[in-house]
């Protein structure tokens, strides 16, 4: 569905109020004055701050799942997926400190945004397990889910408060990952060095 640029102003204004205010507590006021159009104008593209929430919790997850797995198209390793793809959220909140932010306060808390970590890195961490790429028993994969997202979480935040380049908080959180995984020391540390692609941006 086509979006209009007032559309792609106020979801942006909305992703920036509520990361910044960690809360999906926002007013139309707020939203209107974030995103510089008049009320009436949210009031024609939002039905209700909480709906708006929603559906940006919901876009992000999707958007950023199908950005990372066409950026590492042609890579059949799950290992280097997943390393590419820890990376990719890494710089991408450089990038974009907002979205982010809104990661940070969200992905563990929101059901849409969780959907994030239960879709392509879920599905690498399955092939991973089936070939013997992977040291983790069947019964540890939520553990080892868990570990991915709370581990790229953690590099995110380290970027953002200006404690690691997002180079090597990618590269230090990806490696020490496939680690735990089962990768040993050397390759775990090829892999997550190799040359980054760049995510793949829609539209």
């Amino acid at each position: 569905m086509r979006v209009s640029a007032a559309q792609k102003r106020i979801r942006k204004a909305a992703l920036e109020l509520f990361a910044e205010k960690g809360t999906a507590d926002v007013t139309i006021s707020e939203l209107a004055a974030a995103a510089g159009v008049v009320r009436g104008t949210i009031y024609k593209n939002v039905r209700s701050p909480e709906l708006l929430f929603e559906t940006i919790a919901l876009q992000l997850a999707e958007e950023m799942d199908q950005q990372v797995v066409e950026s590492y198209r042609g890579v059949e390793d799950p290992a280097l997926r997943l390393a590419i793809g820890i990376r990719l959220y890494i710089r991408r909140a450089h990038e974009e400190p907002y979205w982010g932010r809104f990661l940070v306060q969200f992905a563990m808390t929101n059901k849409a945004v969780r959907e994030i970590w239960t879709g392509p890195p879920a599905q690498d961490l399955a092939r991973g397990i089936e070939s013997g790429r992977y040291d983790l028993a069947e019964g540890r994969v939520s553990a080892a889910l868990a570990v991915i997202s709370g581990s790229t979480l953690a590099g995110i935040v380290l970027v953002l408060e200006g404690l690691r380049t997002w180079r090597d908080a990618g590269t230090d959180v990806a490696a020490m990952v496939l680690r735990s995984l089962g990768i040993a020391r050397e390759e775990a540390d090829e892999l997550a060095a190799r040359p980054l692609p760049e995510l793949v941006h829609f539209g």
